[in-house]
């Protein structure tokens, strides 16, 4: 049997720019945006780390992307590769995969249905995606009461 998933957990949607990031409640009820990363102006790494500290984080789950047949390409290669870049400096916080599949057109969709156009959701369309993984985890980990 697998060990209870403490929370809050934050969740990761990577990206060559920007990294979306998303966490949970304390609880593990909702998943809500925490902030975008823009990798040219952030030591990403350290950020993260920051971030994990503040939310008293513990664990991570990142969207892996994987193509319409379900296999993995040079997407989900950049994903590993930054992954394994947190477990390496982040060894005693868990990190999970999820498939990320559409999380960024589902974040978009919820984000014109509040009424932002395109140019709105510019700013916040990767920690909207990160909240999509987030939550999609959290459904399918739900916590024992």
């Amino acid at each position: 049997m697998q060990d209870a998933i403490q929370h809050p957990i934050i969740a990761i949607d990577y990206g060559d720019a920007r990294i979306g990031v998303a966490a949970s409640d304390p609880l593990g009820i909702m998943a809500h945006p925490v902030e975008t990363i823009h990798q040219s102006s952030t030591n990403v790494i350290t950020r993260i780390g920051e971030i994990l500290r503040l939310r008293s984080a513990r664990a991570i789950v990142i969207g892996l992307p994987r193509r319409l047949d379900g296999t993995e390409g040079t997407a989900a290669d950049k994903v590993r590769r930054f992954a394994a870049l947190l477990e390496k400096t982040y060894p005693l916080v868990p990190l999970y995969f999820i498939d990320e599949s559409f999380s960024t057109m589902t974040a978009a969709e919820k984000l014109r249905e509040a009424g932002r156009n395109a140019k709105q959701q510019k700013s916040i369309i990767d920690q909207a995606a990160a909240v999509e993984i987030l939550q999609t985890w959290m459904d399918l980990h739900p916590v024992s009461q």
